[in-house]
């Protein structure tokens, strides 16, 4: 199902994007390699990451699908990844999706029907390491998904959002159309102040949709148990809506009802608290107005520094860390809010450099392995915060 109708990925714009990566550029695929990649697996490119492609064929790393020489194996391997990942956590996990109907009570049986129904869901191709998009010929702007077992988070709006936030820690320049920004510097011929358009894909797009720990929205849910964290905890979301991260309408009312909880006064926090959930339109005025009578909206931190909400990115970084550490945050999630969000962005600093490789590798190794992972993230996370902040390269 495609909301409205996404640009296309032009050649010119593919050949722009892949000056970004830090990978050697072989020749493009041809028409006839990329018809004969799709019959020899069993899958479809979406019409971007056809053109992609073409434009050029990235190598010289593992990350990089080798469409062209690559392992036949290997690559059926990763084309099975997310699906293996997701019956995986229904075996293991206790994972179920709600449009599966009732879980059923034995585990044979829930298998096959996830197995089933994963099957009628479109393909997941690999674009690099576990980053994939959907399978859907001929339909261009699908987001790009991190994908590791049921922890789906979206790490770009479309390819090319994807490859600058991924390669440069800078986000694609289009989201509000702004002329001469888009990346093959055409001028735009869209009104102003058009919001992206979004391609959405069977099952994979509802669970990032339905799923609170996303790249876009804050990795946990409320934990606060004083005033004075339930109040960090709103001035947090409004860090997070500065620096441009999807904060839902259900997460301002959970956070202003455990704020009402726990004694926080302000005039516009009650409604916020009760709002009924056909009326969650009006959260982000009545969250707006509670900022303001808590005084916080003046205290947000200023964009005066060369990089882009720097001070504001510092500060969530920390409340990350510190979720990680009293355990509010799963590590991997956690720390993928700080690789994504903030190391990038803030210029890819060294001393942060040590926790991105962790989370990484966590991305990287299988099911065992994980846990030993996990619990240096939390290490790492408790040796930043036990030292100055913002922290320097040690």
């Amino acid at each position: 199902m495609i909301d409205s109708s996404p640009r296309p990925l032009t050649p010119e714009a593919a050949e722009d994007l892949q000056h970004l990566l830090r990978a050697e550029i072989g020749p493009g695929l041809s028409k006839g390699e990329l018809d004969g990649v799709e019959a020899r697996f069993g899958f479809r490119f979406a019409a971007d990451h056809r053109v992609f492609l073409a434009a050029g064929l990235p190598h010289g790393a593992r990350e990089w699908p080798d469409w062209r020489h690559g392992d036949p194996e290997d690559l059926r391997e990763r084309l099975s990844r997310p699906v293996e990942g997701v019956l995986f956590d229904v075996t293991h996990n206790g994972f179920w999706y709600p449009g599966w109907g009732p879980r059923p009570t034995g585990a044979p049986d829930a298998l096959r029907i996830a197995r089933t129904a994963l099957a009628a869901a479109p393909r997941l191709v690999p674009v690099y390491g576990h980053r994939y998009l959907p399978g859907t010929p001929g339909e261009s702007g699908h987001p790009v998904l991190s994908v590791h077992q049921s922890d789906i988070i979206r790490y770009g709006d479309d390819l090319a959002d994807y490859v600058r936030h991924e390669f440069t820690g800078r986000p694609n320049d289009r989201p509000n159309d702004q002329p001469g920004t888009r990346p093959n510097d055409q001028p735009d011929t869209e009104p102003t102040g058009r919001s992206r358009a979004r391609a959405t894909v069977r099952f994979w797009s509802t669970i990032v949709e339905g799923c609170p720990e996303t790249a876009f929205t804050t990795p946990h849910d409320p934990c606060a148990t004083t005033p004075e964290e339930a109040v960090e905890h709103l001035r947090m979301l409004a860090l997070e809506q500065l620096i441009g991260r999807r904060v839902h309408d259900d997460q301002m009312v959970r956070a202003g009802l455990v704020a009402l909880a726990l004694g926080v006064e302000a005039p516009s926090l009650p409604p916020l608290a009760g709002l009924p959930r056909d009326e969650y339109g009006r959260a982000g005025a009545l969250f707006g107005q509670v900022l303001a009578e808590l005084g916080l909206a003046p205290d947000l931190p200023a964009d005066g520094t060369a990089l882009p909400e720097e001070s504001a990115r510092w500060e969530l970084a920390r409340w990350w860390l510190r979720l990680i550490v009293t355990g509010s945050a799963a590590p991997a999630t956690g720390g993928g809010a700080i690789a994504h969000d903030g190391w990038g962005p803030l210029g890819r600093p060294e001393a942060l450099r040590p926790l991105v490789d962790l989370v990484d590798a966590w991305e990287s190794t299988g099911h065992g392995p994980r846990a030993g992972t996990a619990s240096a993230i939390v290490a790492e996370a408790r040796r930043l915060l036990a030292g100055p902040w913002p922290p320097h390269a040690g």
